[in-house]
């Protein structure tokens, strides 16, 4: 197994490219060890999850200890991805951090009331993009004691 595997799989669930691999550039400059995988709308996230279509592989796609879930994407958006999730027994329990540009009480309210563990902005610049990734890998791969997922 992958070294980046044992401290778990962040899974990023974000339409735009950019965005990822700056958030993964920075979770590797907070220095915390993992492996980091994007998926770019809810329809690719329910995909990986379920183990459809390209991602059968368990040894490349690992079930995510955290999901990083943008809440305005294409095709299924993250307000439909925590309704599904937390309806789903086998993936309720997969802490989901809502990372997003928006600052809204309305969509912040909402996606707790959804299930959502945790809801963030996406910070301005690269250095509090780090100390922000930091912060998360901290909390959610060194501090939190989870749940063993179902295979």
């Amino acid at each position: 197994m992958n070294d980046l595997h044992k401290n778990g799989t962040i899974l990023m669930v974000d339409d735009d490219p950019d965005d990822f691999f700056l958030a993964r550039d920075a979770f590797r400059e907070s220095g915390l060890p993992s492996d980091f995988q994007l998926v770019s709308d809810g329809e690719e996230l329910m995909d990986y999850l379920h183990r459809r279509g390209k991602f059968t592989d368990l040894e490349d796609y690992p079930m995510p200890r955290l999901i990083l879930l943008d809440l305005n994407m294409p095709r299924k958006d993250g307000r439909e991805v925590l309704v599904e999730m937390k309806q789903d027994p086998n993936l309720r329990r997969i802490p989901i951090v809502v990372y997003t540009t928006s600052g809204e009480e309305a969509d912040i309210s909402y996606s707790y009331e959804l299930g959502a563990s945790s809801y963030v902005t996406k910070p301005a610049t690269f250095d509090g993009l780090v100390e922000l990734m930091r912060n998360l890998g901290e909390y959610w791969l060194r501090v939190v004691r989870l749940p063993a997922q179902p295979a």
